[in-house]
């Protein structure tokens, strides 16, 4: 009875802490529609900056946004490939997408009963829909290149008087703009929303301009004195602090000790672990970008193109060396192709040759030797997925297929927040009449249920932000309908219990067979759930997964 007891006393323990970090993790909760009201855990609780770092990620339906439909036309790509190429194709909308600046964009690849191939694009909060439908209806490009024989790393660029004035004009209006910034912060202003509306940080700027928790060294010289050494915790800088990039505005948010991992020191010949202590700071910055000659005139680039384009490309295929087992990529061109392909390896080898898609290099591999016959292989260290992502990339290059906008919806943010509101009070409508419900048939099991239920929906929402998963109308109903689910437990163990104290039992053993007897149901019950998912998942798209 100890041992039990003694287990029950930590359960207990564990619950409450979970239930209270639970409580951290959704203290912080932003506004479920486009202009709602936010709320924030103060910062006199300990570690606020780091709890209200979890915010829920919101879906179409809720942000308000566009939901695009494409659908591919396979028919003149042979059977075997279309799956390749349409995936290669989702890779690269995905790819322009995130360029675009859409926050947590949804890109899915469907096929149809009939083999039709579709692609839905989900752009939540996305502004200028014109833009996004032209940029993801490009065809993807697949170029292959050469170094450039005059291209010179540390070549100076020298500007006219003219350029020299515009690169002054344009960095003198960004001076002004990031002191009026700073000013407007030091004025008491809401630092995450000036960072949101004006930082020109891609990677930063739609989290408020939070960095995250960083150890000196990992920001530029003049960053790292700033936070490092001028500014305490609460801090902003008094003004914008010029570096490579532009002006900072910056604010420390927190201070703590780090220990530094896998460090060792040898004493009397003998290597033993060490702990070092790191100073380790959490701040946030608005950052207004500046010009150099370069982006006036931009440098000679480093590749050239050469006429070898995916036209030239029929099939690119996974392959595997004989001896070693290892994958590889192969490529054979047209005849066009093979004729270009011979020419190029023959005055580059020993030289690298880029292969780029969209722009970007997605493989530079070195010529060995002439290659004749229109056939190529990419060697070196791939695993078998970073060689099938490859020839996704390749040939989605190689074999362009054409994407037809076939639907378009638009979700405005009065719509969603109208949907939120309906949604959340159905649903807390519902979970009240449970919670009654079980209090009044149950008395003090019920009102146990109840707390048990509470802890579980707090559990449940902490786990939405930890994983990062989007929030949607659907995931709303879901959640709701699992609050319904869980309490079919309770009820069974209940019901049980009433049973077995009629039966004459006393309370303590009543409630351990009730529990025991009851078992195998609820493992049934939640294993033909899973089962469902499993299957919805497996054959649903879209709103269903």
């Amino acid at each position: 009875m100890a041992v039990n007891r003694k287990r029950v006393g930590w359960t207990i323990a564990f619950i409450v802490i979970l239930t209270i970090a639970s409580l951290l993790f959704d203290g912080h909760v932003s506004s479920l529609t486009e202009g709602g009201q936010s709320l924030a855990i103060p910062q006199w609780v300990p570690g606020a900056s780091f709890w209200n770092k979890f915010d829920f990620h919101l879906g179409l339906d809720l942000k308000g946004g566009t939901q695009l439909l494409y659908q591919a036309d396979t028919s003149k790509i042979d059977a075997v490939d279309a799956d390749s190429a349409v995936a290669g194709v989702r890779d690269v909308i995905e790819r322009r997408v995130n360029a675009f600046g859409v926050a947590e964009p949804l890109v899915q690849m469907n096929q149809s009963q009939e083999g039709n191939y579709r692609i839905i694009v989900e752009l939540a909060g996305v502004k200028d829909v014109n833009q996004a439908i032209k940029m993801i209806g490009e065809t993807p490009l697949l170029e292959f290149k050469e170094q450039n024989p005059d291209y010179n790393a540390n070549q100076p660029v020298t500007l006219t008087a003219e350029q020299q004035k515009e690169l002054d004009t344009f960095n003198e209006a960004a001076r002004k703009k990031a002191e009026e910034i700073n000013k407007r912060a030091l004025a008491g202003e809401d630092f995450v929303k000036l960072a949101k509306e004006f930082s020109e940080d891609a990677g930063s700027k739609d989290k408020g301009g939070d960095l995250g928790w960083a150890v000196q060294g990992n920001f530029v010289e003049e960053f790292d004195k700033a936070i490092f050494t001028d500014l305490k915790v609460g801090q902003i800088t008094p003004q914008p602090v010029k570096t490579q990039f532009g002006y900072h505005i910056i604010k420390k948010m927190d201070e703590r000790q780090a220990t530094e991992a896998g460090a060792t020191a040898t004493i009397n010949g003998t290597t033993t672990p060490v702990e070092l202590n790191n100073t380790e700071v959490l701040s946030s910055h608005i950052l207004i970008l500046t010009k150099t000659a370069k982006d006036i005139v931009p440098p000679v680039d480093e590749w050239i193109n050469t006429q070898l384009s995916g036209k030239n490309l029929k099939r690119a295929s996974v392959q595997y060396v004989q001896n070693t087992g290892e994958p590889e990529v192969s490529l054979e061109f047209n005849d066009e192709g093979a004729k270009l392909f011979e020419e190029i390896t023959g005055r580059n080898v020993g030289k690298p040759v880029a292969i780029y898609l969209d722009g970007q290099p997605i493989s530079v591999p070195t010529v060995n030797e002439k290659i004749t016959g229109g056939k190529a292989v990419i060697t070196g260290r791939f695993n078998l997925k970073e060689s099938k992502d490859l020839v996704e990339k390749l040939n989605a290059g190689a074999l362009p297929v054409p994407i037809n906008l076939i639907s378009q919806k638009t979700v405005g943010p009065t719509l969603g927040q109208k949907s939120v509101d309906q949604s959340i009070t159905a649903g807390l409508w519902g979970l009240l009449a449970v919670a009654i419900f079980m209090i009044l048939y149950y008395r003090l099991p019920g009102f146990i249920a109840v707390i048990a239920l509470a802890i579980y929906a707090l559990i449940t929402m902490a786990s939405y932000r930890l994983l990062n998963a989007t929030l949607t109308l659907s995931g709303i109903a879901g959640f709701i309908i699992s609050v319904g689910m869980a309490v079919d437990a309770n009820v069974l163990v209940f019901e049980r219990l009433k049973e077995e104290l009629r039966n004459g039992r006393n309370f303590g053993n009543a409630l351990e067979e009730a529990f025991r007897r009851s078992w195998p149901s609820i493992i049934d019950s939640n294993l033909s759930t899973l089962i469902t998912y499993a299957i919805l998942i497996w054959v649903g798209t879209s709103v269903m997964k």
